[in-house]
């Protein structure tokens, strides 16, 4: 039975841009679910068929097959990483005190995976002030100008992309943007945006032992034990 009898494509599209955004760190969900169509209508007896634009997952249900596709390959691992980029973008936050940090994304989520960085939006009236921050901290960054078009209008966004033990990517917003909280691609809603004390919470909520240990003696796995698959020992010993 062929997979266009079952509804089945846009599953089997939906399945392999996850397996794109994990292995192969496809970063968007509009590229990865048309690479994807593009790759599975050019195996063997798909050839002859042609996607239209309902026969494409929406980015909610590419992220369900992600998540699964995680849970599957990772395992405890996955949760293990999460404690630590949460560490990671709270002591960040700590260190931008001055713009108002929130943060966003699979790490506030939870719904993180191999290849995912930890995503600040940041509030200054202008960049730069930004850039000269992060610049006196002394981490090694580079600044990244974008330009899209949303809603039928331009709008120019600043990306300040910050070496660490997960690497960090700050969005510079206009303050008065602090108000209002874009919407998912995912789902339509309101993304997740969260302040430092919000983080904290999480932490101690979702990882109580991780988060004791760390508030007593300042100890996360590191890159090298988390890269390792030591997380497990890191925990009990």
């Amino acid at each position: 039975m062929g997979i266009e009898r079952h509804g089945g494509l846009r599953a089997q599209i939906a399945a392999l841009a996850a397996e794109l955004m994990l292995h192969e760190e496809v970063k968007q969900y509009f590229t990865a679910k048309r690479l994807a169509a593009k790759r599975l209508l050019g195996r063997g007896r798909a050839k002859s068929l042609r996607y239209r634009p309902h026969d494409l997952p929406s980015n909610g249900e590419i992220k369900d097959a992600l998540l699964e596709l995680v849970e599957e390959t990772e395992g405890e691992r996955r949760f293990e990483r999460l404690f630590a980029m949460r560490i990671t973008a709270l002591e960040a936050m700590e260190a931008l005190t001055p713009f108002t940090p929130r943060l966003i994304g699979s790490v506030a989520t939870g719904h993180v995976r191999r290849g995912s960085d930890v995503d600040l939006h940041v509030f200054a009236p202008h960049p730069l002030d930004v850039v000269a921050h992060v610049a006196a901290l002394g981490w090694s960054h580079d600044v990244q100008h974008v330009s899209i078009v949303k809603g039928g209008r331009p709008m120019d966004f600043t990306h300040v992309h910050v070496e660490d033990v997960f690497p960090l990517e700050l969005t510079v917003h206009e303050p008065m943007a602090l108000r209002h909280r874009p919407r998912s691609s995912t789902d339509g809603k309101p993304i997740v945006r969260l302040s430092p004390a919000a983080v904290r919470a999480l932490c101690e909520r979702e990882h109580p032992q991780q988060w004791a240990r760390y508030v007593a003696h300042g100890e996360v796995p590191s890159w090298q034990e988390l890269v390792e698959g030591d997380q497990r020992t890191f925990w009990t010993k």
